[in-house]
């Protein structure tokens, strides 16, 4: 038993993150250390009851994979219904985000160039190739 304890232990949210929620929400105010690691220790212990709930909500209707919708559902089984209006809000930013991030990775959007004119630079240099790859047939005499 003291070994999954200890395994517990090793799962906590990275102590820079936590100073920079604490600073960026109380910018004025000095928070002890002892207080931050307090505030570790519930946001860790937070997370846990919550991916808990949810991993059984996921279980048991019969999927493998912890979605948003079963996160929400932990929050409300839990109590924690009057957050459910904010995640979906910042699910909705997250989601706006992957699409923007997937459509700057796109390499025809960051060239700017349109399709058909990429394609007739394709076309164009297919017929150098050819016409390189005849040269070269002739000179060795294939």
């Amino acid at each position: 038993m003291a070994s999954s304890s200890g395994n517990d232990d090793d799962l906590t949210i990275p102590r820079a993150a936590i100073n920079k929620m604490i600073k960026e929400t109380l910018p004025n105010v000095r928070v002890a250390n002892d207080a931050r690691e307090l505030v570790v220790n519930c946001c860790t212990e937070f997370i846990h009851l919550i991916s808990s709930e949810a991993n059984e909500i996921c279980n048991k209707s019969e999927k493998k994979t912890i979605s948003p919708e079963h996160v929400i559902q932990a929050l409300e089984s839990l109590g924690f219904g009057s957050y459910i209006s904010e995640v979906k809000e910042v699910l909705q930013e997250c989601k706006t985000v992957a699409l923007k991030r997937r459509k700057a990775s796109s390499r025809l959007e960051n060239l700017g160039i349109p399709e058909e004119e990429l394609l007739r630079q394709q076309q164009e240099l297919f017929a150098k190739v050819s016409e390189a790859i005849l040269v070269l047939m002739r000179w060795l005499q294939i």
